[in-house]
């Protein structure tokens, strides 16, 4: 038997797989559980399937001598925390837009419940026990399949008056740019996230048919490959642009990178910081004032970790 200790119980969706676990009062996750999340049943399986899952992991943690102190689900879409509410998805999770999920998880498992968005839950895992924990207002980006965002204030995530902040991926830097499937053009998002990354490959004609994935070109890139280098120092121009921006706007102390991407630590982000300089206003330049840039640390965990941080912060 483990020693007897507060825990909360943390769920991580998305529109393939859901991430779940038991964390303690320092940020650990002690023990895990992930499910696909046949998303294709629809927003009631959804719910019944995490409420099992909640269930599940509760019963462990009585079995080990843990009080559960409730549990955080970090979700996919608009969501608005102070209603409890999923207020938009994508058909990624059919069914999800609409779900009263603290209440009705609530209902279902006896115990308190609060949720957010996905990126807001994994910049305040960060802003906890991560690559955050040292600052008070700093930018969570994600870069992935599409890009997400979060800006931490005062060691919380901003939510904005309806819960929507954050949707960084969406702010415009390219008027008669590529379209969005968010059904405007020039999005952010269309240049920074991994998906960009790879169109760039196409634009540039490579002909190397094996760059057919982010590692692939990460890994000739690293051997000095010019055309592989060309791609990075044009992906890495995209995401200085967008982070400028917002450096503009919220004067934050740092910024987290996380998603897929960040795991190519400073071979990417040493070129990103090479044309952020470029493209932020002249105080930035000075030693005192410099923005930090680093990777997210809690890698798969940030999300199950950032959904319960509001129960021990």
């Amino acid at each position: 038997m483990s020693h007897v200790g507060e825990v909360a119980i943390g769920l991580d969706i998305g529109g393939t797989n859901i991430k779940s676990g038991i964390v303690n009062e320092n940020g650990v996750v002690v023990h895990r559980l992930s499910l696909p999340t046949k998303a294709h049943e629809g927003g009631e399986a959804l719910l019944i399937r995490i409420s099992e899952m909640v269930k599940e992991l509760k019963k462990y943690a009585i079995d080990h001598g843990w009080t559960v102190k409730g549990v955080g689900v970090g979700t996919a879409g608009q969501v608005d925390s102070h209603l409890g509410v999923v207020m938009g998805a994508t058909a990624n999770l059919p069914g999800w837009a609409g779900m009263e999920l603290v209440n009705r998880l609530q209902a279902l498992t006896g115990l308190s419940v609060t949720i957010d968005n996905d990126a807001n839950a994994m910049a305040y895992g960060e802003a906890w026990v991560g690559s955050g924990r040292h600052w008070h207002d700093f930018i969570c980006v994600t870069l992935g399949t599409g890009v997400g965002g979060c800006v931490i204030i005062d060691r919380q995530p901003y939510h904005g008056r309806d819960g929507f902040a954050g949707e960084m991926g969406h702010h415009v830097i390219d008027l008669g740019g590529q379209p969005c499937n968010c059904g405007r053009t020039g999005c952010w998002e269309q240049y920074a996230s991994v998906t960009g990354l790879m169109r760039l490959v196409k634009e540039e004609g490579l002909g190397l048919r094996e760059l057919n994935s982010p590692e692939a070109l990460f890994d000739h890139a690293k051997e000095g490959n010019e055309q592989a280098l060309h791609v990075l120092r044009r992906y890495s121009q995209y995401i200085a642009v967008g982070l400028a921006n917002l450096i503009h706007i919220f004067n934050p102390e740092g910024i987290v990178i996380g998603g897929a991407i960040s795991k190519q630590g400073d071979f990417l982000l040493g070129q990103v910081r090479y044309e952020l300089s470029r493209y932020l206003l002249p105080v930035y330049g000075v030693k005192s004032r410099g923005i930090d840039l680093v990777s997210a640390t809690l890698g798969n965990d940030g999300g199950v970790v950032g959904a319960v941080a509001g129960y021990f912060i």
